[in-house]
């Protein structure tokens, strides 16, 4: 069964960092595109950032210098640090497989920033 577990989130004032956590079972991690997604409130859901299975990132323009993807293999899991937050961030915060066939999703974790 394949499942994705976040966790991390929580309220920060404006300015602060947070470290989300995503941890993967039931699939092949280490050759898995890896997304964080985030949903604001009355809006859609958007793309934060990306990882490859080799370690290429990408992400949205509005967290560029201030958040950072990253993976490790060994413990199969994908992380977002989110520094210098503004209250534009606060939002459910999704972690995404691509698997060959289909994508799975997380259950979220709820980000708030306070101004």
């Amino acid at each position: 069964q394949v499942q994705l577990v976040e966790s991390g989130g929580g309220l920060v004032q404006a300015g602060g960092s947070l470290r989300l956590s995503c941890a993967a079972s039931g699939i092949i991690f280490r050759t898995t595109h890896m997304r964080w997604y985030r949903q604001a409130p009355g809006k859609q859901r958007e793309l934060v950032a990306g990882i490859s299975s080799g370690g290429s990132t990408n992400y949205a323009d509005s967290v560029k210098g201030r958040f950072t993807i990253s993976r490790n293999n060994v413990k199969n899991s994908v992380y977002l640090q989110m520094d210098s937050l503004k209250p534009e961030d606060t939002g459910v915060y999704y972690c995404n497989a691509q698997l060959p066939a289909r994508e799975v999703w997380g259950q979220g974790t709820l980000v708030t920033v306070s101004s």
